[in-house]
C-alpha cells in the first residue's frame, strides 16, 4: 500500500479501473446549434428528491465550454451492442454524429436510439473536481428500454455480464 503522498497517477487510474461501471454518452445542443456528445463512465445518481444525477468532464475536453453553457443535456446509457458508439464519442473532435440515429429531447439534447435509458436534464450545479468539472443535472424526464445487456467497462476494457437471467418484472418501455 502506498501513502497518499506517494500516489502514482497511472497506478491510481489502474486501481480505479477495479470498479466496473456502465458507459454513457452525454449529449447536448452546442451554442451554434450543433450536437455535442462525450463518452464517459463517471455517471451516478445523487438524489431522488429532487431527482439529481452527476457526471464529470475533463477540463481538457474540447466540449467542456459548450457543455457548461448548455441549457440542458441528456445521459444516454449504452447497451452492450453500442460499443462502437462509445468509441466514436470517446474521440475528440471529428464528425461523431454521422449515421447515429437519434431524436431530440429536452432543450434539443440528442437521445441516442437503442440506449438502455435516457435521462433528460436541466443544469443544476457545476463543481470543481480537480482536473475535472463535476456536473449535477436535475432530471426532468427519463425513459428506459431494458431489452439489452448493459455496456460495462472494467480494467480498461469493455466487458459482458455473464448472466442471461432477466427479471420478469421489467416493463418495456417506461417513460416518466
Amino acid at each position: 500500500m502506498s501513502a497518499a503522498s506517494d500516489l502514482d497517477p497511472r497506478a491510481f487510474r489502474q486501481a480505479l479501473g477495479q470498479f466496473a461501471t456502465g458507459v454513457a454518452v452525454i449529449t447536448a445542443e452546442g451554442p451554434d446549434g450543433s450536437a455535442i456528445g462525450l463518452t464517459m463512465s463517471s455517471f451516478n445518481s445523487v438524489s431522488v428528491d429532487p431527482p439529481l444525477v452527476l457526471f464529470s468532464i475533463d477540463r481538457k475536453a474540447f466540449s467542456l465550454k459548450a457543455m457548461t453553457e448548455a441549457k440542458g443535456y441528456a445521459v444516454n446509457i449504452l447497451g452492450r451492442d453500442q460499443e462502437q458508439l462509445s468509441n466514436k464519442f470517446a474521440r475528440a473532435l471529428g464528425d461523431k454524429w454521422t449515421a447515429v440515429e437519434h431524436t431530440l429531447g429536452h432543450m434539443a439534447a440528442p437521445l441516442i436510439a437503442g440506449a438502455l435509458a435516457h435521462f433528460e436534464c436541466t443544469p443544476y450545479a457545476h463543481y470543481d473536481g480537480g482536473d475535472h468539472v463535476i456536473f449535477v443535472g436535475r432530471v426532468v424526464r427519463f425513459s428506459t428500454y431494458p431489452v439489452n445487456e448493459p455496456l460495462i467497462f472494467f480494467r480498461g476494457a469493455y466487458r459482458s455480464l455473464q448472466s442471461t437471467e432477466r427479471s420478469p418484472e421489467w416493463p418495456l418501455p417506461m417513460h416518466y
